[in-house]
């Protein structure tokens, strides 16, 4: 299963991508835009958990092109692919890393990208990603 140093590897693959800071956790960005960062859970995060059991180990949020494309994820119950109520109308996911292949992580990494990236660059760069 994938690591946050795996993420940062396939993410800093993509074409103009720079690695930075996004409130002290790394994240990783084209064009200004973050497409993917790291996401601890907050003390509210875990409050919303209540009962339920709060998912473990490193979780990375990725972008998604829309709320469409988020729900159709979820809806294929992708391991450890799921979002919080924070998330609720925003088209991003969460990803359990610890649960996540390799490929699978490869594959959101590169739709975040190309759903944030300047669109003469991500039309540049589509075919050769997928």
């Amino acid at each position: 299963m994938a690591t946050i140093d795996d993420a940062a590897r396939l993410a800093l693959a993509l074409p103009d991508t720079a690695e930075g800071l996004s409130h002290g956790n790394r994240s990783w960005s084209v064009g200004r835009k973050a497409f993917a960062w790291e996401r601890p859970f907050t003390k509210a995060d875990l409050k919303r958990f209540g009962d339920d059991p709060v998912p473990e180990g490193p979780i990375l949020g990725v972008r998604v092109e829309d709320l469409e494309e988020k729900d159709a994820i979820l809806a294929e119950g992708r391991p450890g692919f799921f979002t919080i109520t924070h998330f609720d109308g925003y088209p991003a996911l969460l990803l359990q890393l610890d649960r996540v292949p390799e490929p699978a992580l490869r594959e959101a990494l590169v739709d975040a990208w190309l759903a944030t990236a300047p669109r003469p660059l991500a039309e540049r760069h589509a075919d050769r990603l997928r």
